[in-house]
């Protein structure tokens, strides 16, 4: 019995990056007064946006050493008993849980970052950061995913993970409680298969909460352009305004060139991604109908609009493509990524896991958002992977926060081995994108002694993508990487075509899948991992108990 309850425990702490670079991490909470949004705010109650920074650290720095960064943020019993609440317990029962010894070690797990730590001297052949902004999914928040951003850190590059409020996150605090100040932002349960009578409504709650992100990621660019310009911007999260570290971004995060900044997202932080690219690259015009709604619209003249253009990296984790088809979205739905509007666009990646790639129906939603449409003439090719084994939680840091669990009942068989070829697909991504990162270790390439690379091969691709390292990972041959599999969805993928499910569509995506061979089973039978399966939700995406609501 003892030995089965310490597998209820989380690890200690995570894995180390293995990137050349130590990482530093912040806590950051700015006034949204403070902040210039190209568009207006979609709810006033919002007045900060929170978001934890992961960057390479500095360790020549003469600097007194710092506190270890734990994993469950600060109010600590907050998010806890959020958790359990969005888990299913009561509130009661959730407080409850919070004393039970067995669950107190989450209060204790670190992330290996070093708190408030100095930032290191951009790569050689750089002289700034490149930058990512990575949105979590339902159920995130800005520690949420830190083994995945915290390695790309440590391969040279300044990720930022919001926190979103639009209650996607389990509970998001804000600054501390004032009079008349902000309230926690708590978990807003909607259903993902609603019946009739309620899925306008459902409709406009997931628009809601699209548009709130998108305007947050809006005022994340706005904050990157101030830090990089020294601006001097309140951090409420710092424990004292002297204690503040804004200052060390100075002149160092490559912000302004377009097309540089990197967006990625998970889940639903990947359909928030897709809607923000395409809602500052498309902007409503006379083509545009009457029941589109638009959710994002920044100046033609902003920095915004000014930064996505074709060669805007995007990567996409395990995207949930329900959201993105709501009928009054659809005009923007059909529209290709801005990849594919210049020959020279940057190839979009898709990562997914094994049951994400296994439920048809957002497959086939995936596919339309990220395939060259047929009108398009251009080389570019989609990414398009998945780790063999994989669960949708093992791109967030629950793969590896309770890896018994994970392999006992989300049947992910190595959730850190997963993890790192997630990473290997996104660094090389990047180079492939002109993006200067670091070299992947040999370790993390897997290289054996005996191994043959190919010299050739290697040199070809090369002169293809000169900053290109890790080609096997991108590879479209089968068996170039163990358990990684390449999925190829065709170039000429009709991105207009109708879509076949959809909030609204619930009668017509029943007939749509029963008349493509689904059998309509909301998820496959214990133990059967090896068909498609329909499900509308990415909950019923999988065998019961595989995956967290979301």
């Amino acid at each position: 019995m003892s030995a089965f309850l310490s597998h209820l425990s989380p690890i200690p702490s995570f894995p180390a990056y293995s990137g050349p670079y130590k990482v530093g991490t912040q806590d950051v909470e700015i006034p949204v007064s403070q902040l210039s949004s190209p568009t207006p705010s979609p709810d006033p109650s919002i007045t900060t946006i929170s978001f934890r920074l992961f960057y390479p650290y500095d360790v020549t720095a003469n600097a007194p050493a710092k506190k270890s960064v734990h994993w469950l943020p600060d109010p600590q019993a907050n998010y806890f008993q959020a958790y359990m609440k969005f888990l299913g317990s009561s509130p009661r029962l959730a407080s409850l849980l919070s004393f039970l010894p067995i669950l107190r070690p989450i209060f204790w797990t670190t992330i290996p970052a070093i708190r408030d730590g100095n930032l290191a001297s951009p790569i050689k052949g750089s002289k700034r950061w490149p930058v990512m902004v990575f949105s979590h999914g339902l159920g995130g928040t800005r520690n949420g995913y830190s083994v995945l951003c915290g390695s790309l850190a440590s391969h040279g590059m300044v990720v930022v993970a919001p926190e979103h409020r639009d209650g996607s996150a389990p509970i998001s605090m804000g600054p501390k409680p004032l009079k008349g100040g902000q309230k926690p932002a708590e978990y807003r349960h909607l259903p993902h298969n609603p019946p009739k009578d309620l899925l306008r409504g459902v409709e406009d709650e997931r628009m809601q909460q699209l548009k709130i992100r998108c305007w947050e990621l809006g005022l994340v660019h706005d904050a990157l352009l101030r830090f990089d310009k020294g601006e001097d911007l309140s951090n409420l999260a710092a424990t004292s305004p002297q204690k503040s570290r804004l200052s060390i971004f100075t002149s160092t995060l490559d912000v302004h060139t377009p097309g540089k900044i990197s967006w990625s997202g998970h889940s639903f932080g990947a359909a928030t991604v897709i809607q923000f690219v395409k809602s500052v690259f498309y902007p409503p015009d006379s083509t545009t109908p009457a029941d589109y709604k638009s959710l994002y619209n920044p100046p033609r003249d902003s920095p915004m609009t000014q930064q996505i253009n074709a060669s805007t990296p995007t990567i996409l984790l395990d995207l949930w493509a329900i959201p993105l088809s709501i009928p009054r979205l659809r005009w923007l739905w059909k529209k290709p990524l801005p990849a594919y509007t210049s020959p020279d666009g940057s190839p979009p990646l898709a990562i997914l896991s094994e049951a994400f790639f296994k439920w048809k129906g957002n497959f086939e939603d995936t596919k339309r958002v990220i395939a060259l449409p047929k009108t398009r003439s251009t080389k570019l090719k989609p990414l398009v992977f998945y780790p063999i084994s994989s669960a949708h939680l093992s791109q967030s840091d629950f793969g590896l926060l309770y890896p018994y669990l994970t392999r006992k009942f989300m049947k992910a068989l190595d959730p850190e081995r997963t993890m790192r070829l997630n990473v290997r697909a996104i660094l090389e991504s990047l180079r492939r994108c002109n993006i200067n990162v670091a070299d992947t270790s040999s370790i993390d390439l897997e290289i054996t002694e005996n191994e043959n690379i190919g010299i050739v091969k290697a040199l070809e691709n090369r002169q293809r993508w000169p900053l290109g390292q890790d080609h096997k990972i991108l590879a479209t041959d089968e068996g170039m990487v163990r358990g990684w599999v390449n999925v190829n969805v065709g170039p000429e993928l009709d991105v207009g075509m109708p879509t076949p499910k959809g909030f609204a569509d619930e009668e017509k995506s029943w007939e749509w899948h029963v008349a493509n061979g689904e059998d309509g089973d909301a998820g496959a039978a214990d133990g059967d991992v090896d068909g498609l399966v329909n499900a509308s939700s990415p909950g019923e995406a999988v065998v019961k108990g595989e995956m967290m609501k979301d």
